[in-house]
């Protein structure tokens, strides 16, 4: 049933948001200032992939680029326009809009654009945790030789402003919108993919919208501290695997992500925005795509892997893939494969 959606409602999705990204998706002071914008056009209304027939056409929303570039800039008109661009490309009406991932800022990807062109956001994103890659965010697209992606761009500012449409294979046009995002100056918004409602229910999260608002009121309606990770964790039957002091922090940018090492005590993080393993004196406890996140002890809050610093106390929790609602590029070999030369490590 439709569900017109409260500011509160987009608070709870930014921080059940956050700890769904597993150390991507954006950063929280990124999605409370879109939040804001968004409510300042309309009011989004969120519907199930019931409330719709199988042959609707929905596109899906995203922010492509490296959450920690300094010189990022995407307005709301530019991700408002990049959802026109798309509606001129297609000879049927969207019927809604859906996210990529879920995220600090994915989340509620889509929202600003629901509210200010009345159409609804579909509770389905892409994929139901964050994922580095645009091929992960696109619901085994990839698999289909004959597909011909459509993603309409717009990003950056004064002469990094860029926006348009390109069409082609699923992976050229994805990479494609990573090196637009870098030359955009570190982002970009995109409307891409245009899918049925069909394929959705076959491929996509349903449901992991409404998941991220109710793991963030969980959260938010604990103590500050432990009892909000104790909150988080047990919400999504997952485990605090390590407590301590970051005592080193390495991030590098390649080719617009963020990639790099996070060691507390003994325990070593790696991190392809995302964070993709976690071990423990070289033993493997959480791999992507399990959920592997670090909180700020001291808070109970969620911290993104761009956003960690040496000394700080956190904590570290990890979610079996078994217990989130994945796409089904999660089970997808040559997509996870392509993480393995990146980190210098075994995903599979």
């Amino acid at each position: 049933m439709a569900r017109k959606l409260t500011k509160e409602d987009g608070i709870h999705a930014i921080y059940g948001g956050c700890i769904l990204g597993g150390g991507g998706g954006g950063i929280i002071k990124e999605g409370l200032n879109k939040l804001d914008e968004a409510f300042k056009l309309g009011t989004p209304v969120l519907k199930t992939v019931d409330e719709f027939a199988d042959e609707d056409v929905v596109v899906c929303v995203s922010l492509v680029g490296a959450p920690s570039a300094k010189d990022m800039f995407l307005s709301e008109e530019q991700t408002i326009d990049a959802v026109k661009r798309m509606q001129a490309e297609l000879d049927a009406p969207v019927a809604a809009i859906m996210t990529n991932e879920n995220g600090a800022a994915t989340t509620i990807n889509g929202w600003l654009q629901a509210a200010a062109l009345g159409l609804p956001i579909l509770d389905a994103p892409s994929n139901g945790r964050a994922h580095p890659t645009g091929s992960m965010g696109s619901m085994n697209l990839s698999e289909d030789k004959s597909y011909r992606s459509i993603q309409a761009f717009a990003g950056g500012k004064n002469e990094n402003a860029l926006e348009g449409v390109v069409t082609g294979s699923l992976g050229n046009v994805s990479d494609t919108m990573r090196e637009l995002s870098v030359k955009a100056g570190g982002l970009v918004g995109v409307c891409r993919n245009p899918v049925s409602i069909k394929y959705v229910k076959e491929n996509a999260s349903a449901g992991a919208i409404t998941q991220a608002i109710e793991l963030g009121e969980v959260l938010l309606n604990a103590k500050e501290g432990k009892e909000r990770i104790e909150a988080a964790v047990n919400y999504l039957e997952g485990s605090i695997l390590y407590e301590g002091k970051v005592t080193s922090f390495t991030l590098k940018k390649e080719g617009g992500f963020d990639v790099g090492f996070v060691y507390v005590g003994d325990l070593e993080l790696t991190f392809w925005n995302e964070y993709m393993t976690a071990e423990i004196n070289d033993e493997r406890h959480g791999t992507f795509p399990d959920l592997i996140m670090t909180f700020d002890t001291n808070t109970g809050l969620p911290v993104v892997s761009a956003e960690i610093e040496e000394g700080q106390d956190v904590a570290v929790i990890v979610v079996p893939k078994e217990k989130l609602i994945l796409s089904t590029t999660m089970c997808n070999e040559k997509l996870l494969r392509v993480i393995e030369p990146i980190i210098q490590k075994k995903i599979l």
